[in-house]
């Protein structure tokens, strides 16, 4: 089963229909059939307060992420003071680009979890050699 790591990007695109990257994400999912997915707990965080306004969508947010969570092909890398203090090192170490700090600690993850592929369409995990699968 094919791995990839899901940005918040992908999440907001799941479960806002009216997001402009939904149809486009839900494409790129489907076509990657059985996949194993990997995420953070700042993702996640991101992908909340993406949602935060308004009753509904905070309501659908929420549940996606506990839905998220108790997915069994999705792995959740919890957030720690080592991912941050490597991702804050990242973060100082790229002061030539425009990396959100939740950005510098996916790429942390993805590289320690060998994964090369990502349910983004953030064009900074290009630039740092990973493949986007939402285009």
């Amino acid at each position: 089963m094919k791995t990839v790591f899901a940005d918040s990007h992908y999440w907001i695109a799941m479960v806002n229909p009216n997001d402009s990257w939904a149809k486009i994400a839900k494409a790129a999912r489907a076509s990657l059939g059985e996949v194993f997915i990997v995420t953070t707990d700042e993702v996640l965080t991101e992908f909340l307060a993406a949602l935060s306004r308004g009753e509904h969508m905070r309501k659908q947010a929420a549940k996606m992420v506990r839905a998220i969570l108790e997915n069994l092909n999705v792995k959740v890398i919890p957030q720690t003071r080592e991912s941050f203090l490597k991702g804050l090192a990242f973060y100082e170490n790229r002061s030539d680009k425009e990396y959100s700090m939740t950005d510098c600690i996916s790429m942390n993850v993805m590289k320690a979890e060998s994964l090369a592929e990502v349910l983004t369409n953030d064009r900074h995990f290009e630039q740092e050699g990973f493949t986007v699968l939402i285009k």
